[in-house]
């Protein structure tokens, strides 16, 4: 049974040896720090003590206490074990179990020691509000791959989560031969989950799989808690970021594409027994459906936009071909300095910061090699695994400035544990984007992190021109390439020529 605070029943429930339903009683009682004012007192038929399943609802539902008392064989009740939720201690533990005793022998003043325990809780509350942001547990299931693999993938959406201004506090992963269909995890680490996120006092979870809206809805009310995965993740991360029309336009359309087969699943459960026609026509049915096409409507205006934007660049690319300027694109997985790079070569004054999308909006400069010779060289946004659909349809207007490239500069971070993961990534979505046939210069950056006796063997062996564009090393011989391949010429790639490339600071000059 669920009792309140002024000792009255509230719920009876009869289960079965195995489990009991507790009902469906809306969101929480208040906000943080409050918990929900009911204590739940039930029986268990063997003398198990409070089991993972109490803890989980005790931390899930925010519930005063949990009692579970045992029943002996002649009926009468036996022990009882208690545990209530308490601000974490140094052990990270954030339940607290009372003694087992027989109930007779439980004697304290229960409205005293809840008031105190529920002041206590919004004091460490307000005090994590002020001090911190939002704050996030990954997730992150095997499904098949191996311990190297999954640790890379955690690696990369904690530095997604650091890029969105997100403080992860905890890491969860599970080896699973596949997915749960409904939930992604299993019910155990699903639960172990559940308290975790209260013990932290977590805003968020954050899943490394795409979920599916059944799954996301799922998850949500398991844990009555925002729950994302990597695709919105990335969304968020293109939303803070873009600042040109262009690339808040695209921005917004990808998440309207996103979100709109999600629509559906906000709807209430009863609506699933409404059909269509006489009879089966209700309110929430219209509201759904007024949501669906609002959507819809603004991605068709949205669509009608960027045409016309597309259209723009289209012109703006032709005068340039008039002109018969070369254009150099830098392209490479996220992170790895292009836009570092871009500044190093052009003194532009770009954006430059040590996190995955820092710069959105494409960025094009002239750069002017020492025999009078002019190229146009644009930084587009980096690349990254399994690149969503939707952003990869959305920014398809952005990326086609690929389409007249005369050569790709693909920057590597040469210092990546994965760099045949990282290259691969990018050649698929060039690949997606109908670009793969461009000829490429691969460069290396970032090997002032590696040590001396590494870099020219790695750039041998990958075939790369080893850079730094923050200490600007390595930089004249990748403008002798970069020359000897846009106007192929030899004499433009010749080693050692000291007067050509005598000094990068005379050359912008």
């Amino acid at each position: 049974m669920l009792v309140d605070r002024a000792g009255v029943v509230q719920h009876v429930m009869v289960g079965t040896p195995s489990g009991i339903e507790l009902p469906d009683w809306g969101r929480l009682r208040a906000g943080r720090g409050r918990l929900r004012g009911l204590r739940l007192i039930h029986t268990h038929l063997a003398n198990e003590g409070l089991t993972r399943d109490d803890e989980t609802d005790l931390a899930l539902l925010r519930l005063d206490a949990v009692v579970s008392i045992a029943v002996q064989e002649d009926g009468l009740p036996g022990l009882a074990h208690a545990a209530s939720l308490c601000a974490a201690n140094d052990d990270g533990r954030s339940i607290e179990k009372l003694p087992p005793r027989r109930p007779a022998d439980i004697d304290f003043e229960f409205s005293v020691w809840i008031r105190d325990l529920e002041n206590e809780l919004a004091r460490t509350t307000a005090t994590r509000d002020v001090a911190a942001g939002e704050r996030a547990i990954l997730v992150s299931v095997t499904a098949g791959r191996d311990r190297e693999t999954l640790e890379m993938h955690v690696a990369e959406l904690r530095e997604l989560a650091r890029a969105a201004g997100v403080e992860v506090v905890d890491v969860v992963t599970q080896s699973r031969p596949k997915v749960d269909p409904r939930t992604v995890l299993g019910a155990g680490k699903l639960s172990d989950l559940v308290i975790r996120a209260f013990q932290s006092d977590i805003d968020l979870v954050i899943f490394d799989q795409d979920l599916a809206p059944a799954q996301a809805r799922n998850l949500s009310e398991r844990m009555e808690l925002r729950v994302i995965d990597r695709t919105q993740l990335i969304l968020d991360i293109f939303a803070q970021r873009a600042t040109t029309a262009d690339g808040k336009l695209q921005v917004e359309l990808a998440q309207l594409r996103y979100r709109l087969p999600r629509l559906a699943q906000r709807a209430d459960l009863s609506l699933s027994r409404l059909a269509g026609g006489i009879g089966g026509r209700g309110p929430g049915e219209t509201k759904l459906e007024t949501d669906r096409r609002r959507v819809r409507d603004r991605i068709t205006r949205l669509e009608r936009e960027a045409k016309r934007l597309t259209q723009q660049r289209e012109g703006r690319r032709r005068r340039r071909d008039r002109r018969g300027v070369p254009v150099l694109s830098i392209v490479g997985y996220t992170n790895a300095g292009k836009s570092t790079l871009l500044r190093a070569l052009t003194q532009a004054d770009v954006h430059v910061e040590d996190k995955m999308f820092a710069t959105l909006d494409p960025v094009s400069r002239r750069l002017r090699f020492p025999r009078e010779r002019e190229v146009i060289i644009t930084d587009t946004v980096g690349f990254i695994r399994d690149l969503p659909e939707d952003l990869v349809a959305a920014f398809h207007a952005t990326l086609e400035e690929l389409r007249d490239a005369s050569l790709l500069l693909h920057v590597v971070d040469a210092a990546s544990p994965d760099i045949d993961r990282r290259i691969a990534a990018v050649h698929g979505v060039l690949g997606e984007l109908g670009f793969d046939d461009k000829p490429e210069l691969l460069v290396f950056n970032q090997v002032d992190r590696l040590p001396e006796a590494e870099i020219e063997p790695l750039a041998r062996r990958y075939g790369a021109i080893p850079v730094s564009a923050l200490e600007g090393r390595g930089l004249r011989e990748l403008l002798v390439a970069a020359e000897a391949r846009l106007w192929n010429d030899a004499e433009g790639g010749r080693p050692g020529d000291e007067e050509r490339f005598a000094d990068l600071a005379a050359l912008q000059a």
